[in-house]
């Protein structure tokens, strides 16, 4: 005979719900910066991109002149307005891309990060018109 009153466990009990808890929480603390490290790997490329694509500006602009910092007409080389930010499409920017210096036959193109980016281990990227490629930290140009 059975005894009157519960036939069984119906639902979950505080620790069982705690333990679940610290398993979500430790998970997260894992794969938190994980997350964060690849959102900023993703921000340093679009940045790398609209600076090459801003080298590739300026090359044709010599191309065309024969000298990186006028024009025939003595104007001076100015990039684009959709090449002076990253991301180029709006949002939320992240470098702030600038010619840095140039000459007759030289340039040198920044991007300085910016915003919520601004902390980034890479810090200020560069690129010549030798194609030499500069950051803070050696390895920032192969992520």
């Amino acid at each position: 005979m059975r005894p009157q009153g519960r036939c069984g466990q119906a639902g979950s009990t505080l620790v069982e719900l705690m333990v679940a808890v610290a398993i979500v929480a430790i998970l997260a603390s894992v794969a938190y910066p994980s997350y964060m490290d690849q959102v900023r790997k993703g921000r340093r490329a679009e940045g790398q991109a609209v600076l090459m694509e801003a080298s590739q500006f300026l090359e044709r602009y010599a191309t065309m002149n024969m000298r990186y910092d006028q024009n025939a007409a003595g104007t001076a080389v100015a990039l684009p307005a959709t090449l002076a930010k990253a991301p180029k499409e709006g949002g939320s920017k992240f470098y702030d891309v600038s010619l840095q210096s140039v000459s007759v036959n030289a340039y040198t193109l920044q991007a300085v990060p910016a915003g919520a980016h601004t902390g980034d281990a890479c810090g200020t990227l560069t690129v010549t018109q030798t194609g030499v490629k500069g950051a803070a930290k050696a390895d920032c140009w192969r992520r």
